[in-house]
């Protein structure tokens, strides 16, 4: 049974942004409890990543076939069922009763996750017309923001005060209300020209994507010199070129990489690969550098990573609503990714004697600044891809998204343990240059991202810059600051 719901558009905010928190959130405070489960379960620490890489490889197998599959099969039943999987493959962790049930687990909630989030972006943008893109954006900015910053700090609270497992149980609540929304409000939407499933390239691609994924994720802790770290990146990288020649010769491929041929949509996924890479890779270090360098708790670090995500937030809201219809989204992008790359510098200016008011200071610079690198890259980079395209077009999206990720946390750990982060000459506390080093690669990753940016054409994002003069009517016709023959109405 579906109740008619007047606005579309509220219905799929709603539940998508009930699944990202929900989703994104679990990557942090899992993390928090990860020692307390290798206590729990005698297992030792250099092996508890395996509850991470389990998730980060099934979520990379998984997400190349979601755009096909939401086409196929209808994005509300793809976006409902994958968030009872991971709902329940939630629940199905909390009550594990050994590791080894705890990993494969986190290998079904990958499965749900990586079908969730391309099919939920599709459908965002589906309901959302150009014109309106950009507000569509500021709405991702709840989960993306608010998410990895309450994470660490809801982490800690449980489990201090109740039990790792319950890092788990709180997604049950949220993934209920998603549920019981979505069956009630959404509507279905489905392709009629999906085509067949394309096997080989799903093969190739769910190999090749994880293969990559496990290398560049555990390079940093088993040493990129290793046959076990060489040996998956090395078949994964020719994998993925067999997937490229092979997609490109299909009549019906499972990733359309022609899509990539429109100049805008390929120019906003290589910003987003980079800054995806910097700003991940530095909450990452983050967290190390107030816990293992400054000696704060996890609740305390939580405490002071969370000005991240107030800049975040405030950021999206005057990048959507001031910034973006004058200014256009190249000089956002590349303004933003300054500014990330000046915030994230001056963290290297951070010692064990800073006040640490300096540090969350900075930290609220970063994410006002990735505030007007998300919002505008998000809002373009689908412009020019049709309703019929949208959901190849999320999948494309978030796989290199989800890659970027991977790599900035890969190199930033890289950086880590090349420099060092152990006790400081002659003992007194911790050696803090190995994070310094650290906070300034992730600044360069966002200088190249904003290179990067000043490639993209502002004329061909005219139509997501459609804004409404202060004292329009309803009815009247939107205008923006593009010309006028080259604004297209949604």
């Amino acid at each position: 049974m579906r109740i008619p719901v007047r606005n579309p558009k509220v219905a799929v905010s709603v539940v998508f942004v009930a699944a990202m928190f929900m989703n994104i959130m679990d990557v942090t405070i899992v993390n928090v409890a990860l020692p307390t489960v290798g206590h729990d379960f005698n297992v030792a620490a250099a092996s508890l990543s395996a509850v991470s890489i389990g998730y980060l490889v099934s979520l990379a197998v998984v997400i190349p076939a979601s755009g096909w599959v939401g086409d196929r099969f209808g994005s509300k039943r793809t976006l409902l069922s994958a968030i009872v999987l991971f709902t329940v493959a939630s629940m199905l962790c909390g009550l594990a009763t050994s590791f080894s049930e705890l990993v494969g687990f986190r290998v079904l909630q990958g499965v749900g996750g990586g079908l969730l989030t391309p099919t939920g972006l599709a459908m965002l943008f589906r309901v959302f017309p150009p014109s309106e893109r950009v507000r569509a954006s500021s709405i991702l900015t709840v989960p993306t923001a608010l998410a990895p910053a309450l994470g660490p700090v809801l982490g800690g609270l449980l489990v201090s005060d109740l039990s790792w497992r319950w890092v788990f149980y709180v997604n049950l609540p949220i993934g209920a209300f998603a549920l019981v929304f979505g069956l009630l409000f959404l509507t279905e939407h489905t392709e009629p020209a999906a085509g067949r499933f394309d096997g080989p390239g799903f093969l190739l691609s769910g190999v090749g994507f994880a293969a990559l994924m496990y290398g560049v994720s555990e390079g940093p802790e088993k040493g990129w010199g290793s046959a076990l770290i060489i040996g998956p990146i090395v078949v994964g990288a020719l994998l993925l070129v067999a997937l490229v020649v092979t997609q490109l010769r299909t009549a019906e491929p499972l990733l359309h990489l022609r899509l990539f041929t429109d100049r805008l949509f390929r120019s906003t996924n290589a910003v987003m690969f980079l800054a995806t890479a910097g700003f991940l890779g530095v909450l990452y270090a983050v967290s190390l550098f107030y816990q293992d360098g400054l000696g704060l708790s996890p609740l305390r670090s939580g405490l002071s990573t969370f000005p991240e995500a107030v800049g975040v937030m405030i950021g999206a809201q005057v990048a959507s609503r001031l910034l973006y219809p004058r200014l256009g989204p190249r000089r956002m992008m590349a303004g933003g990714l300054i500014g990330v790359a000046t915030a994230t510098a001056l963290m290297a200016l951070v010692s064990a004697g800073t006040n640490l008011w300096w540090m969350r200071l900075a930290l609220f610079g970063l994410g006002y600044s990735m505030a007007n690198v998300f919002i505008p890259t998000q809002a373009a980079a689908f412009a020019r891809i049709s309703p019929a395209e949208t959901g190849q077009a999320s999948t494309l999206f978030n796989a290199q998204r989800q890659l970027g990720g991977a790599v900035g946390v890969a190199v930033l750990s890289t950086v880590l343990a090349a420099v060092g982060t152990g006790a400081a000459a002659g003992g007194r506390g911790a050696d803090l240059s190995g994070y310094h080093a650290a906070f300034l690669t992730a600044a360069g990753l966002a200088l190249v991202g904003a290179f990067l940016a000043l490639t993209v054409i502002d004329a061909d994002a005219a139509s997501t810059r459609l804004r409404r003069l202060p004292d329009a009517a309803p009815g009247d016709a939107a205008v923006g600051d593009a010309a006028p023959g080259d604004a297209r109405s949604a």
